[in-house]
């Protein structure tokens, strides 16, 4: 007969792994913000980041997001550890004393950014925007176009009316009539494009570069270095194939973001664009958002000065 004591002991020793047996390690979770576009939503699609990091335990969770200000706000709150946006967005993430870090870069085309006009509007340049009401979502990639497009008609924000939109309630207001004028990126500007009510103002080209970046949560970034490399490797490799591939490329990515194949190709290919400009933050990229940070600081928009390189990432070489 077994005793109790000897039962105990028994069950006791059934608990410890067995002599030579490795337990499996507890999985990684990563948590990650995408928008509908670029080559962290093709990425995405594919599984790309998954099958990459199969092998060290990882497991990616997704969270999707309508633009660049709210997915840095859960990126600085630790609610994330890794997603992309435009130039502005982490401007205001800094000043807010958000947890992140700059830990990679993309370029864009300045064509795939504008201010659209309704098709009978009377305005016709830059100056005609004066007291009109012009959307565009506060601390994004838009309010640099915005500002920007406005000084080199003569005007400032405060000679408009500026409306605080995100993309989705900025294109029912313009197709209703309530705003006079739009600044807005791709896809969004792309699909408004094809509108025959409405008519391009300005693109951004000439007056502001396409700089997109990849942040990371700060406490994330520093403890797993060698994932964040591997995830922007990654991506510049998905970036690269698609870039080679824009017949596959297209259909692929208008399956994510339900964006017509037409209107996608248009995104894919204007002047510019090219998905495998992907790098690790390059210091032209950081002089370009330190340049940016004064401007917006000393036009009123940004509480503080920013120092840009107090939130760059610096990995030690491999």
């Amino acid at each position: 007969m077994i005793r109790r004591r000897d039962f105990i002991s028994i069950a006791a020793a059934a608990t410890l792994p067995l002599p030579g047996v490795l337990m499996a390690a507890p999985a990684l979770k990563i948590r990650l913000g995408w928008q509908k576009n670029g080559v962290l939503a093709l990425a995405k699609a594919h599984g790309a980041l998954e099958t990459r990091l199969a092998g060290k335990g990882v497991d990616i969770a997704w969270s999707e997001f309508s633009s660049g200000p709210p997915l840095l706000e859960a990126l600085g709150a630790d609610a994330l550890d890794f997603g992309p946006t435009g130039d502005v967005p982490p401007l205001f993430a800094q000043a807010a004393g958000g947890n992140l870090l700059y830990v990679g870069a993309y370029q864009g085309a300045a064509s795939g950014s504008a201010i659209l006009v309704h098709q009978d509007s009377s305005i016709r340049s830059l100056a005609d925007l004066r007291g009109r009401k012009l959307a565009f979502k506060r601390g994004s990639s838009a309010h640099n176009v915005a500002v920007k497009a406005l000084r080199k008609g003569g005007l400032t924000t405060d000679d408009v009316t500026p409306v605080d939109l995100p993309p989705p309630d900025a294109a029912a207001a313009f197709k209703t009539g309530a705003i006079d004028a739009w600044a807005i990126w791709d896809p969004y500007f792309a699909v408004a494009e094809e509108d025959p009510q409405a008519r391009v103002l300005t693109t951004a080209e000439g007056i502001a570069e396409s700089w997109s970046f990849f942040l990371g949560n700060r406490g994330f970034t520093e403890s797993h270095p060698d994932i964040v490399r591997e995830i922007i490797d990654e991506l510049k490799k998905v970036g690269v194939a698609a870039q080679a591939d824009i017949d596959r490329t297209v259909p692929a990515l208008s399956a994510i973001t339900g964006v017509p194949e037409p209107v996608t190709r248009k995104v894919l290919t204007r002047p510019g664009f090219d998905l495998g400009k992907v790098y690790l933050l390059p210091k032209q990229a950081e002089t370009y958002q330190q340049a940016l940070a004064d401007e917006f600081h000393d036009i009123g928009v940004l509480p503080r000065k920013l120092t840009i390189s107090d939130i760059v990432w610096r990995p030690k070489a491999s």
